[in-house]
């Protein structure tokens, strides 16, 4: 079987699909990251001393092995020189 109809037929499944979607937005979230501090072109060690921190936090942040507080983004963007913001968006139902 092809990856691709491995997905196709792993994604039919309701809960597998949803979890691939959090892990998705998590994944595009992590690369939000990055590009803000390529943008900024900064280290993660010049990241992690404008945060006042050490720079395994900052690595563990950027590969998503950290459950960081709203705080520790914010701290984050700002060192790379941005803005967060919290966005609603209202879920789609899955009764169809």
């Amino acid at each position: 079987m092809s990856l691709q109809k491995f997905k196709q037929r792993a994604l039919a499944n309701p809960e597998v699909k949803a979890e691939y979607e959090l892990l998705e937005s998590e994944f595009a979230f992590i690369d939000q990251l990055l590009s803000m501090r390529t943008q900024a072109g900064l280290t993660q060690a010049q990241v992690a001393e404008k945060m006042q921190t050490q720079k395994s936090n900052i690595s563990r942040l950027e590969r998503g092995n950290a459950n960081p507080s709203w705080s520790t983004l914010l701290k984050y963007a700002h060192a790379c020189g941005f803005e967060l913001t919290i966005k609603p968006l209202k879920t789609q139902s899955h009764n169809h």
